[in-house]
């Protein structure tokens, strides 16, 4: 073999080295971030609406059920039906759920729950398996302070979760996997909220029970988002196809949720428009004139982050979340991994 040969050949085997060794390099790297990949576009979907009381805005998005299959508890039916224990851990920042029934649980960031030594909200989508054990799950404070038993409530275990947060501020914070990810941050959300709800309703909606509790306030403003929820709750049951929806305060599109189960996005409802509700009482201008936005509004909303890149955030051995950041808005894209489907699909507008 003469040297140029020899030296052609060296040059072949180096070079099928370096790309045997880019591809086992490639899953680690994708498994935190993919630069090219952006964000999904919605899909076969369409968006229906304008449904409006005050200065709230509901649109619904319809589309294809693609978890029929996959059945899932909530986390406050859970609760209520003794399926879940949500238990105190000690650690401000971390909880422990242990399903303790033959279904599987889906427990969606921003969902808030009562009791323990204070009232936490969980930080992450999450799908807790059937008789899958006592996993941990990471959450944040919406009461600020308390570390104790309040009053008759159990200091080791969580008895209720009705509520979830409200505002982009406060979801945005209370997410382990945004940028804004923050207990100082939940803090300082939860009380500008208190302050925009008392200032807006002429009266204290702070606990004399914890006055820095989220949870007591949101029951304190119960009887004021009624007036929303009683004029928008019918508008996702009149539609089988529903998977979701988009909603706008004070005419600007601000989030939506679109799930890939119906009958989820059904059982969720109650909970999500009361949060929209209060959100909506909190920044309410009673000397504006508010024009409701257009459909188009709500796919200009949606089409915006499909610009970004995803960075992935693995959460247990069945639950990844993709995040899509891109200029003012942040889609968290929840998938189970058993079903192969995306479950949740959450933008925010920061």
């Amino acid at each position: 073999m003469n040297a140029a040969t020899f030296l052609s050949a060296v040059v072949s085997v180096l070079l099928i080295c370096c790309v045997g060794c880019s591809a086992r390099r490639s899953p680690s790297v994708a498994g935190t971030e993919s630069a090219a990949k952006g964000a999904p576009a919605p899909g076969a979907e369409r968006i229906s609406g304008p449904y409006t009381h005050e200065n709230l805005t509901v649109f619904l998005v319809h589309g294809p059920d693609k978890l029929k299959a996959a059945k899932y508890l909530t986390l406050g039916e859970a609760m209520e039906q003794k399926k879940v224990i949500v238990h105190e851990t000690g650690d401000v920042n971390q909880l422990a759920i242990e399903n303790v029934s033959d279904e599987d649980v889906y427990i969606q960031s921003g969902d808030v729950v009562k009791g323990g030594k204070q009232d936490r909200t969980i930080a992450t989508d999450v799908i807790a398996e059937a008789r899958g054990g006592r996993i941990p799950i990471a959450a944040f404070c919406v009461e600020q302070g308390r570390w104790r038993q309040r009053g008759s409530e159990q200091a080791g275990a969580f008895s209720s979760s009705g509520y979830m947060v409200s505002g982009g501020k406060m979801k945005l914070a209370s997410n382990v996997h945004a940028q804004q990810g923050d207990q100082s941050r939940v803090w300082a959300s939860v009380q500008e909220n208190q302050t925009k709800l008392s200032r807006q309703l002429g009266r204290e909606v702070s606990s004399a029970d914890s006055a820095t509790s989220f949870q007591l306030s949101m029951e304190n403003v119960d009887r004021d988002a009624g007036a929303y929820t009683r004029a928008l709750e019918k508008v996702a049951s009149d539609h089988p196809d529903a998977i979701g929806w988009a909603y706008a305060v004070n005419g600007k599109v601000v989030g939506a949720n679109v799930y890939g189960s119906s009958a989820l996005f059904k059982k969720l409802w109650p909970k999500l428009l009361k949060s929209g509700a209060t959100e909506a009482i909190a920044e309410k201008d009673p000397k504006a004139t508010v024009s409701a936005p257009s459909t188009k509004d709500v796919e200009v909303f949606f089409a915006d982050v499909q610009k970004a890149p995803a960075k992935v955030s693995p959460v247990n051995d069945r639950t990844v979340c993709n995040v899509y950041d891109h200029n003012d808005i942040v889609l968290l894209e929840t998938s189970d991994k058993d079903a192969g489907e995306v479950v949740h699909r959450s933008y925010i507008r920061k």
